[in-house]
């Protein structure tokens, strides 16, 4: 039981430590999201406000290497067997990711020069961290039967942030075959945790000579976790909910840890019916200097384990020595150094077919000479720069546009999750309001605790167009 609990434990710790890849918003031209993921991408209205909290919703959650089903199928094994199987399944460079964005404010409207402007505020929390493989089987299995290997705690490595992005930008038709666009970003920091290059050994060798069976070895140990935005937290505990959430709105609204991003994106017609996009984002930083914690562990320790002698009329403390001893070797500290921390640069790429061309009148207030189309069928590549390198995602679909007021795009992804994504987005306009819905790993929906990773989206907005 005590072994069961300690495994989740370690998933609690990682979970709420990206599934960012927003493949069906991507070159989606009926919605000003997608002006979000690429600010060089086209639009098909000329003002646009969003419901606030409502504008857009976005959820998603994965695990690289492992789901729910792997521990709690029933295949005659015991539930030991299967965490035990899992454990050694998965291995360092295994993820598991949260991210969820809520859009506070969107606006956005078309100048005389035809160019597009946006700005508005989003919320978002990221959290990513990989699986800790040694420390997960040495904590879960012990080291009996490890004698004379390493445990890394190397393996360990995560990042969590929750903060508001406050946004401008514009997206500039340099001809009737080009345009690119940019965004500027201001981060207001909520709270950061940030753990990444911890190094160290744990080792356990024979000890025949000595006077316990084995020597264990801690060499190299330093491991470092940064937090920011939570000492003030820790320190509230009288505190209300209320003030409680009047302490995180002004950390959100300029009173956090403050960075700077940038977003450039383009699109680019070879032909009318082929289209070329591309963009990246976050390029960008936040000072983490406010309400910083560093907790440090870090040393070397060599042990035989702890004699049991016990002199006639005197039994010394030998659990209080050996602790004092750990503390001499093995130092624990607490820092309050500032410290940088990097934005997740996402990368974006894709190529468009359009045909069966859509006849009806074109709103000559945007670009001219353009021709649209009802089909397109397109690939979309996506990479995303975390702690060990980027992760991938490769995309195609078809996207349908039935008439002017309801269009649907189809999904089919391989990522680092699964090779059998299948996502869906429909969106439908009345009058000046829209509505939209998109989600991906349709084909999990019928057993959710096999699938690996899962993404919502939903949104309400108003959209105009002149005549």
């Amino acid at each position: 039981m005590m072994r069961i609990l300690l495994f989740f434990f370690i998933l609690l710790l990682t979970i709420p430590s990206s599934a960012q890849n927003k493949q069906l918003l991507y070159n989606y031209d009926y919605l000003p999201q997608t002006l979000m993921i690429n600010p060089g991408g086209e639009t098909n209205f000329d003002m646009h406000f969003g419901l606030p909290l409502l504008s857009q919703i976005h959820i998603s959650a994965g695990s690289s290497g492992a789901s729910l089903y792997d521990i709690f199928k029933k295949d005659g094994s015991s539930i030991n067997d299967r965490i035990r199987s899992t454990i050694h399944k998965m291995d360092r460079n295994d993820f598991f990711t949260v991210n969820q964005q809520m859009e506070i404010l969107s606006l956005g409207w078309r100048d005389k020069n035809r160019r597009y402007f946006t700005a508005g505020i989003y919320q978002e929390l990221d959290a990513f961290a990989y699986f800790p493989k040694d420390p997960a089987v040495l904590a879960y299995e012990g080291n009996r039967n490890y004698i004379g290997e390493n445990f890394d705690f190397s393996d360990v490595a995560f990042t969590a942030e929750a903060l508001n992005v406050f946004h401008i930008g514009f997206t500039n038709y340099y001809s009737k075959d080009f345009n690119y666009g940019f965004r500027g970003k201001i981060y207001s920091g909520v709270f950061n945790a940030y753990s990444v290059g911890n190094r160290g050994i744990f080792r356990t060798e024979n000890s025949p000579e000595g006077p316990n069976l084995y020597r264990h070895y801690m060499t190299g140990v330093d491991i470092l976790i940064n937090t920011a935005g939570w000492a003030d937290m820790e320190e509230s505990d009288n505190i209300t909910g209320l003030g409680m959430m009047n302490k995180i709105a002004r950390k959100a609204f300029f009173g956090g840890n403050l960075g700077l991003g940038l977003d450039a994106g383009f699109t680019w017609y070879p032909e009318d019916h082929i289209q070329v996009t591309g963009s990246i984002l976050d390029i960008g930083f936040i000072h983490q200097s406010k309400n910083v914690e560093n907790y440090r562990y870090y040393g070397n320790y060599t042990t035989d384990g702890i004699e049991l002698l016990f002199p006639e009329g005197n039994s010394p403390s030998y659990w209080d020595e050996w602790e004092d001893e750990l503390d001499r070797n093995l130092k624990d500290e607490t820092l309050t150094n500032s410290y940088v921390t990097w934005r997740p640069v996402k990368l974006n790429a894709s190529v468009d077919f359009g045909w069966f061309e859509n006849s009806e009148p074109c709103n000559c207030y945007r670009p001219m000479g353009r021709r649209r189309y009802y089909n397109h069928i397109g690939a979309q590549f996506f990479a995303m720069k975390r702690p060990r390198g980027l992760n991938y995602a490769t995309t195609l679909y078809y996207d349908r546009t039935f008439n002017e007021k309801f269009r649907g795009k189809l999904t089919y992804t391989a990522d680092s999750y699964s090779f059998s994504n299948i996502g869906l987005l429909l969106s439908a306009t009345i009058y000046n309001f829209n509505v939209y819905i998109a989600a991906d790993n349709l084909l999990d929906y019928t057993n959710l605790a096999k699938a690996r990773n899962a993404s919502v989206q939903l949104g309400f907005q108003l959209l105009f167009s002149r005549e």
